[in-house]
């Protein structure tokens, strides 16, 4: 299997440096590296990336700026955050806006080419320090078994996307029946009524929904 073309950007020079070297020295595709968000948007745009991987916070874009503006625009880009935070907000951030892998930078080197190759079978990929802060499987597990064949259908549809509308059509029922499941599904999973609340809990345990 090739490996993918990939683009670096960080604002901390050593960081940028070592994660390049690290990677070119495994036969790694490095294409462009970048020490802001918007030289790196503009060459993502420009050289398409298969995978770029992008600090969290840097000058002119952060990195979850860049990944709203790709999934904005449906760029293919595959985006892979290294960060220093442990904060709950960051992770749902990464969620919501499709970032298929997301590192803390004290690991970034031990995980980084297993996040590489999970993200380029098109698996996402967490570091399993954060993803076990702010998860636990066993209760995940036990909330998707209360859920109705009917009501998993339309929750898979959620984690792609899909208003409410859409999904009526694609399953040829009401607008009214597929709202009345949203709410079955909020009740039963025991999420707040926030207007993301489905969708980031859908992308979250995507592969509960296989």
């Amino acid at each position: 299997m090739l490996k993918p073309n990939i683009l670096i950007a960080d604002d901390h020079p050593l960081l940028l440096r070592g994660l390049e070297e690290f990677l070119k020295e495994r036969k790694y595709n490095i294409i462009n590296t970048h020490s802001d968000g918007l030289s790196a948007y503009n060459a993502i745009i420009k050289d398409k990336p298969d995978i770029a991987i992008l600090d969290i916070e840097m000058p002119n874009l952060t990195g979850v700026d860049i990944a709203k503006n790709c999934k904005r625009h449906q760029i293919d880009t595959k985006i892979i955050l290294i960060t220093l935070h442990k904060e709950k907000k960051f992770f749902e951030d990464a969620v919501k806006y499709n970032i298929h892998g997301y590192l803390l930078k004290e690991f970034a080197l031990t995980e980084i080419e297993a996040c590489i190759a999970s993200v380029s079978r098109g698996e996402p990929y967490f570091s399993e320090k954060i993803y076990k802060r702010f998860t636990n499987v066993s209760e995940r597990n036990s909330d998707i078994e209360k859920l109705t064949p009917s009501e998993i259908k339309i929750l898979k549809r959620i984690a792609e996307e899909m208003t409410s509308t859409e999904i009526a059509d694609l399953l040829s029922i009401s607008v009214r029946t597929v709202e009345k499941h949203r709410a079955n599904i909020i009740r039963k999973l025991t999420l707040e009524q926030k207007p993301n609340a489905l969708l980031i809990w859908s992308q979250k345990n995507k592969q509960l929904l296989l």
